[in-house]
């Protein structure tokens, strides 16, 4: 994790979580897991969890990292942030609350442009669809309010997940109030600077897209990388972006253009941007990344974001008043979590 990154189309990585369990072929190969337990052997902080064996490895166990949740807001230069490079954001074992909190921390550092990549995508529109509900909501989001007194005061979707991260958060300490719902009563529908996609690998996994397209987001987009077989035709209805790859390492499966070439000239003909990674073989490089003379480096068009913030921008991004931020007690929650499992 950190504030550069050699993945092509992305600037920054940041994992408010690791670890995650396969679900399909794509997985097979998982470049996360075998870096996670590398990382663990070093005694890197954070990868001390093992995994399931069937499903995952060593010290690639999905853990919440709360310390982590603000790093974000300390990048003042505006970037495109790959979110949970080393994990899968919607994995089951990621309670609600934790994810409202990561939501907060994209929603206060507007001036960055976050790319959430999923294999769950029934899941994250599920979850999607709760924060963008706001209906019932008359009560003043300007109270601090304790989990339960949430729970009442704002009914919505959105107003329960909140409920969900104070519970998760834990009462705070002596001088401090709860965080209040105003910084999300007032953020309408999706979060402009949040992209969204799924990872589809070959045609058996293309009904991913669908959830995705059912996703309120201001960018959708598809990964189909490691590509593992042709795809056929596909629906982009919906969808702004599509990246397209082959594996790497020393059991890479290897790619076909051809299935590169059918993607390409689907979104071509649909107007939808396309990003050849690379062709893949024992190393990312081995290949290269051109594809019929040339490189595809296409992005989907920008939505305007916000200067860098001052430094009292950053301090109220930080939230530095008397709320509540509650990484702390989050981290005393996770580790509680962790030592019962």
């Amino acid at each position: 994790m950190g504030d550069k990154s050699a993945i092509q189309w992305t600037d920054a990585t940041w994992n408010p979580t690791t670890g995650c369990d396969r679900v399909s072929p794509g997985c097979a190969h998982c470049y996360a897991l075998d870096l996670a337990a590398r990382l663990q052997k070093m005694g890197v902080a954070g990868y001390e969890r093992d995994g399931d064996p069937r499903t995952s490895g060593p010290g690639f166990g999905l853990t919440l990292h709360p310390d982590r949740l603000g790093i974000p807001l300390a990048w003042t230069r505006p970037r495109r942030i790959f979110v949970d490079s080393m994990s899968d954001l919607f994995h089951a074992d990621v309670p609600d609350g934790f994810l409202m909190a990561v939501w907060k921390t994209m929603h206060d550092a507007p001036w960055h442009t976050f790319q959430v990549l999923t294999k769950r995508p029934e899941r994250m529109a599920e979850w999607v669809a709760r924060w963008v509900d706001v209906e019932g909501e008359t009560n003043d989001p300007d109270r601090d309010r304790d989990p339960a007194a949430v729970r009442i005061a704002h009914p919505s979707g959105r107003g329960q997940l909140f409920a969900d991260m104070l519970t998760q958060m834990g009462p705070p300490p002596a001088g401090f109030t709860y965080p209040r719902f105003a910084w999300l009563r007032y953020a309408d529908g999706a979060l402009p600077n949040v992209w969204l996609g799924t990872s589809v690998e070959n045609a058996r996994f293309k009904s991913r897209i669908e959830s995705l397209r059912w996703t309120p987001a201001a960018v959708r987009f598809l990964s189909c990388e490691p590509l593992l077989g042709p795809l056929g035709e596909l629906d982009l209805d919906g969808i702004s972006w599509v990246i397209a790859g082959g594996e790497s390492g020393s059991a890479h499966r290897p790619l076909d253009l051809g299935w590169v070439r059918e993607i390409r000239d689907q979104c071509v003909e649909a107007g939808v941007a396309f990003f050849f990674k690379q062709v893949g073989g024992r190393t990312p490089k081995s290949g290269g990344r051109e594809l019929d003379g040339r490189t595809w480096d296409e992005f989907p068009a920008p939505t305007e974001r916000p200067a860098s913030p001052s430094p009292a921008g950053q301090r109220a991004a930080f939230g530095r008043r008397r709320q509540w931020g509650g990484l702390a007690a989050m981290s005393r929650l996770a580790h509680a979590s962790e030592a019962g499992r």
